[in-house]
């Protein structure tokens, strides 16, 4: 039996989701506009995450159906492809999330037009692909994994140079919003952190790595194992989601042009210099070019399993690159539209979440590591929780 720490991985790759350019730019903004006011809503989606990763990983380990695999068993073909068509929309959301996240990145290092990073982004996920294709799995593990610790890296940097205000930051855990604007913000870092494609990718990281054992004492040992990687990953993810909070909080609060990745890059490098705003833009570009690789790979993991059939490699690709280039093509404000994606990424959370929870309660499918009533009620307290946000910011949009 290899040992437990050679069996972590696949927490890590789908940790990518929730540290993508999306993020990025919630989170800026949110600390650029609210101080710490919204510090609670990353501890809350990162509860929730976690939770929610470790249902979906445990589908795929003990069912050995991946959760697209696992919907399609129980629905009908009509549903099946309706419920296809808003996963395909929340997979383009995450695309332009992804690469004009990288875009930015590569015109903040390098002065590249944002269609020509956009373009570059996309081909170097196709690379990243390609090791996975050519390589396996544990190999993109961690390729995957590397790029994480330079994101990490390159955000907590700004924390170390400048640490937040204890006090103030303790304050910013009581839940709170401040008007409409604070809603919409809080709803775009939930679907930041909570991502649909992350839910249903990691049932099948979790399977492909770990196959299908029959219940016993080596099911209930991974079962163990996945735990401690979901949580090491959701630490790791948590640390960077909450520094970007901070950062900007502490830093960019009543500036001007902070409503931007490039404003907030331009007022880290007149704050805190310019090796602090070096790592910053290093470390968006890594999520860029991670997230889209890591997203492309779930896109072609629900088109499977939800439509039964596959598709080749640049082709799927295509499909959710090019929105995300004609964005950039058209000239439309770029962090605007990664919030905007986030807020679409957020009302595709309840159609992962709640076939996941059902099916991790179903006895039929998960035998004896059916879902416990606490854990299947805290499921059932997430999925609420995120769909009364989502009705809320409808009411208050529409309001305004």
């Amino acid at each position: 039996m290899r040992p437990s720490w050679f069996l972590l991985g696949p927490a890590f790759v789908a940790a990518i989701a929730y540290v993508d350019p999306g993020n990025v730019a919630a989170n800026i903004s949110a600390g650029a506009q609210y101080g710490f006011l919204l510090v609670w809503v990353i501890f809350l989606a990162n509860a929730m995450a976690g939770l929610v990763q470790y249902l979906s990983a445990k589908l795929g380990l003990v069912s050995g159906r991946t959760l697209p695999e696992a919907v399609a068993d129980h629905t009908r073909t009509p549903t099946r492809i309706g419920y296809w068509l808003q996963a395909e929309l929340v997979a383009m959301a995450t695309d332009l999330a992804e690469v004009v996240g990288g875009a930015i990145a590569l015109h903040l290092l390098f002065d590249l037009p944002l269609l020509v990073g956009g373009v570059i982004t996309g081909v170097v996920s196709l690379l990243l692909l390609a090791v996975q294709n050519r390589r396996g799995q544990r190999t993109f593990e961690r390729v995957i994994s590397g790029l994480l610790l330079i994101i990490a890296i390159g955000f907590l940097t700004s924390v170390f140079v400048e640490p937040p205000p204890l006090g103030a930051a303790a304050e910013g855990l009581v839940p709170r919003f401040e008007g409409p604007e604070s809603v919409l913000l809080a709803t775009a870092m939930l679907g930041a952190t909570v991502m649909p494609h992350a839910v249903y990718l990691h049932s099948g990281l979790a399977r492909d790595r770990h196959g299908h054992p029959e219940p016993g004492p080596r099911r209930s040992w991974l079962l163990r194992v996945t735990r401690v990687d979901v949580g090491l990953a959701m630490l790791v993810a948590g640390a960077v989601n909450l520094s970007m909070v901070l950062i900007a909080a502490t830093n960019l609060q009543g500036r001007d042009n902070t409503d931007s990745i490039e404003g907030a890059h331009a007022a880290v490098r007149d704050t805190l210099g310019p090796t602090v705003a070096l790592f910053f833009a290093i470390g968006l570009l890594a999520s860029g070019l991670a997230s889209t690789s890591v997203g492309a790979y779930a896109g072609a993991m629900i088109m499977a399993g939800l439509l039964h059939r596959t598709y080749p490699l640049l082709v799927r690709r295509l499909v959710t690159l090019v929105p995300a280039l004609v964005i950039l093509a058209i000239g439309i404000d770029p962090s605007r539209a990664l919030v905007i994606s986030q807020v679409v990424l957020s009302f595709g959370i309840p159609f992962a979440l709640v076939p996941l929870v059902r099916l991790t309660s179903n006895r039929a499918v998960m035998g004896d590591d059916t879902n416990h009533r606490v854990t299947t009620a805290l499921g059932w307290t997430v999925a609420a929780l995120i769909i009364a946000l989502n009705v809320v910011l409808i009411y208050l949009t529409v309001r305004r």
